[in-house]
């Protein structure tokens, strides 16, 4: 079984930020379908029943655990070809999916758009990732899933706040299937490097170290041990944006978690190497579409 270790999972599960996440409640009838198109995040419980993937979902850890005592027996590399109840499933929506029934069954199923802070998901994530019996791994997070979204037949008007706070319980959701699928040992050896490059893994925990820094792509090199063209596009190649690019958006993910545990914004800003308040605020603005005050207020709401 792979160990993880645990500060480099919180830092991946920390960078996950969900933009919008629209989830219903879906019925399917003995023989239905219910197709999954590319270029999307999609996120799958299984209420009831099961269903089986076209094209199958690929070659996926089993978990078979014992509810009673906790314990996890792990199967890696067995083709899963069908989702029982009590599975979720992630695709992040390189290709297209059908999910068909041939009993019926009960699903959730989310569309995830993720932040930009969120999008080197992609680079330490397989196609496909399930998790067998995750309303037994993660039983809070699969009551959630359970009641997200709306079923497709109600047609009741949208209350205030429903946007948000479907998209705080997706998020919760998602990084439970993420966890659970790591820490009982699915994830590869070497999980989660980012780039699969050592000297460019050794830049990227430096900015997660020290997000405050003033990072220049000089310094940045002299970690990485090449010279500034070279390691500028090497690291583009690998993240699929630049160095002072990344480096904003790790500074974005510290700014959230400082301002909920309940540090002020200048607190923050001053942590996060601004120079002053407003410049902090215009970059948190950019990356979220709130202000720092009004991204706390928004978390407090959900939370009280």
């Amino acid at each position: 079984m792979t160990t993880i270790d645990a500060d480099a999972l919180e830092r991946v599960l920390s960078s996950i930020d969900v933009r919008l996440g629209a989830a219903r409640r879906v019925q399917l009838d003995a023989g239905g379908i219910a197709p999954l198109a590319s270029g999307a995040i999609w996120l799958v419980f299984v209420s009831a029943g099961s269903v089986s993937g076209q094209p199958p979902l690929a070659q996926a850890c089993s978990f078979d655990v014992d509810r009673a005592s906790s314990a996890v027996a792990l199967s890696p590399g067995r083709e899963r070809e069908v989702l029982g109840e009590g599975d979720a499933f992630l695709t992040l929506g390189r290709r297209s999916v059908a999910l068909q029934s041939e009993h019926g069954a009960s699903l959730m199923i989310a569309e995830l758009q993720l932040s930009e802070t969120a999008s080197t998901l992609s680079t330490v994530l397989p196609e496909f990732v399930t998790v067998t019996d995750f309303a037994g791994l993660e039983p809070a997070a699969a009551a959630l899933a359970r009641n997200l979204g709306p079923a497709e037949s109600d047609d009741c008007p949208l209350r205030s706040g429903d946007p948000v706070i479907c998209r705080l319980m997706t998020t919760t959701v998602l990084l439970s299937v993420i966890r659970a699928w790591a820490e009982n040992g699915c994830a590869p050896t070497g999980w989660p490097s980012r780039s699969n490059d050592p000297f460019l893994d050794r830049v990227i925990d430096a900015i997660h170290d020290q997000p405050g820094r003033e990072w220049t792509v000089e310094a940045l090199a002299g970690i990485g041990a090449m010279s500034r063209s070279v390691f500028a596009e090497r690291f583009h190649t690998a993240l699929g944006r630049s160095p002072v690019s990344y480096v904003t958006e790790v500074r974005m993910q510290s700014a959230k978690r400082m301002l909920e545990a309940g540090h002020s914004v200048s607190e923050t800003s001053r942590n996060l190497g601004y120079g002053s308040d407003e410049g902090f605020s215009r970059a948190f603005r950019r990356a979220t579409g709130m202000t720092p005050s009004a991204w706390r207020v928004s978390r407090d709401l959900v939370s009280a």
